[in-house]
């Protein structure tokens, strides 16, 4: 059956975004190790700098007038205030503060005198906003007062500037004109000449006119502004104080951490959610196994009563059984992607107890003929026995026509085991006519053939049995497998005439061995991985009882029915 992976569309998004979020979660290592670093440096920063004061005075600038109280009278008529906060912060300045203050014992040139000073302008006010940042408060105090000084003087001196140079302009024209009015004033008599007459009285009607102006400029009102706001020596330092630092240090930090975070998801080959491993594989979750399995003490989770394990076994075999493609074959090939195959033979043999329980006639066969371990994880193979009938009538006395074991499950029923033997010739076993033979019992009515086969990315063992099988059961830790590993199992199966069913999640192996070393997680265990072999104290007792018609062994677990 060809699984069709839904397209993600606008509602996904922020399931996305939800997963992209958790994914970012896995690495708390980088998140702490950016907050870390944020935190040292706003302390470094905090710690290390030298105090710093900043002192402040306000200076209202107002223009030149001739009378402030009269009626329309406007102290910002032709005032720039862009131009004044330049003028300012201009060297005129400093060097006027600069001359004041060394009057009172403060050497300093005019350059570092500005490097300190800030000059802003609130808005919709014709305010200048001096503010100084010295190493002591009186310093600060005294400079940001001298600055408002220099900048009012120099205005001024600016101001009065103007006016003369103006008032010796009309003077320049005024010259002129009273040295004409005295040659007429001669050449008036009693019979003087109308002409001369209109002549006189229009120079001195100019004359008068220049006298006006300049009057007017020399009453002007030349006041530059008013230091609205003394400078006063501050008491505690400028600056971020050290929670403020700190603060911003762990903020800064953590955007580090997520920033490296995401930048370690993106290169990160590994699956990153269930979501990425179902569109790699191209096939549905069919569950995911809990912690419990790395504490338990047997290979064989069903029959364990209270226990979440077995449950989630049990939920993956209804799973299979009601799906199409599984439930008209009845055949199922389990595999891991590549490595450790313990995890693998733990899902089988619990897989097979859990459809021994729905009353199926399961055979579980293991078909890892290079690292065999299911005999030995149940139990050492204590009796040779018969082979079944149509292999003794072939004479084919090569694996797997070599021998079965029946297992107990405790209050649940019993399935067969066909355990694999260690083969030199490891394809040539795989595709012979046994095989096959055995394969083939899945046709009968009730019965399901479960087989094991190894990693399917390690060897091409797994492969050589799809054609048969057809069915496969990916079992991978979501944190090891690659999504180009999944990419190329879901190639590999497909092209060899399978398909993949689903995928079974189990918990990294890190996880497990941490389980297994809490107190009371039972006795050490003898083999290593997921679901590995039980301890030797917990092996299961053997019993040599032929039977006489499917040539099986009996293996009885503890507790369990005959």
């Amino acid at each position: 059956m060809t699984h069709q992976i839904r397209p993600l569309d606008d509602q996904d998004e922020p399931a996305l975004l939800r997963d992209q979020f958790r994914q970012l979660l896995r690495y708390r290592a980088l998140l702490a190790g950016g907050v870390a670093v944020g935190l040292l440096g706003g302390g470094f920063l905090a710690l290390s700098g030298d105090d710093t004061y900043t002192a402040t005075g306000e200076v209202q600038v107002r223009s030149a007038t001739a009378d402030p109280f009269a009626t329309g009278a406007s102290a910002d008529k032709g005032i720039n205030i862009g131009s004044e906060r330049q003028t300012a912060v201009s060297d005129t300045v400093g060097e006027l503060a600069a001359g004041t203050l060394l009057k009172k014992g403060d050497d300093v040139t005019a350059r570092k005198l500005l490097a300190g000073l800030q000059v802003t302008n609130p808005p919709n006010t014709l305010t200048l906003r001096f503010s100084y940042t010295g190493s002591t408060p009186e310093q600060a105090r005294s400079r940001a007062e001298a600055l408002a000084n220099g900048y009012l003087a120099h205005r001024k001196a600016r101001t009065e500037e103007s006016i003369d140079n103006m008032a010796n302009g009309y003077r320049a024209q005024l010259e002129p004109l009273e040295e004409k009015r005295d040659l007429l004033e001669e050449r008036t008599g009693v019979d003087a000449a109308d002409d001369v007459s209109s002549a006189r009285a229009n120079i001195i009607v100019s004359i008068s006119e220049l006298s006006r102006k300049i009057s007017e400029l020399k009453a002007l009102d030349t006041t530059p502004g008013y230091l609205n706001k003394k400078p006063v020596a501050p008491t505690e330092p400028a600056g971020a104080g050290l929670p403020l630092l700190l603060g911003l240090g762990a903020v800064v930090g953590l955007a580090l951490g997520l920033l490296l975070s995401w930048v370690r998801l993106v290169f990160d080959p590994a699956v990153r959610s269930p979501r990425e491993l179902v569109r790699s594989l191209g096939a549905p979750l069919l569950g995911t196994l809990p912690r419990e399995r790395a504490a338990a003490g047997t290979l064989l989770a069903i029959g364990r009563s209270g226990s979440r394990l077995a449950e989630e076994y049990r939920a993956v075999a209804f799973r299979l059984a009601y799906d199409p493609s599984f439930a008209e074959r009845r055949r199922l090939l389990v595999t891991a992607p590549r490595g450790d195959n313990a995890a693998a033979a733990a899902a089988v043999v619990n897989l097979a107890a859990a459809f021994a329980e729905m009353g199926r006639d399961v055979l579980l066969v293991e078909a890892d003929l290079r690292t065999p371990s299911l005999a030995r994880d149940l139990g050492p193979a204590a009796h040779e026995v018969r082979p079944p009938r149509w292999a003794a009538e072939e004479g084919d006395r090569s694996w797997p026509a070599g021998g079965r074991s029946n297992v107990d499950v405790p209050g649940s029923g019993a399935f067969a085991l066909v355990a694999g033997t260690t083969a030199d010739n490891v394809p040539r076993a795989l595709t012979s006519a046994s095989v096959g033979r055995i394969v083939a019992e899945a046709d009968r009515p009730g019965t399901v053939v479960i087989v094991l086969a190894p990693p399917v990315l390690s060897y091409a063992d797994a492969v050589a049995l799809v054609d048969r099988v057809e069915g496969v059961m990916i079992v991978c830790d979501p944190r090891e497998v690659h999504r180009s590993d999944l990419e190329r199992i879901r190639e590999i199966i497909g092209a060899s005439g399978g398909s993949v069913l689903g995928a079974l999640l189990h918990p990294g192996r890190g996880r497990l061995r941490r389980a297994e070393r809490r107190p009371g997680s039972g006795r050490r265990r003898t083999g290593g991985g997921p679901g590995g072999p039980v301890a030797e104290a917990d092996a299961p007792e053997i019993t040599g009882n032929p039977d006489e018609t499917m040539g099986l062994r009996s293996v009885t677990l503890p507790g369990a029915r005959r």
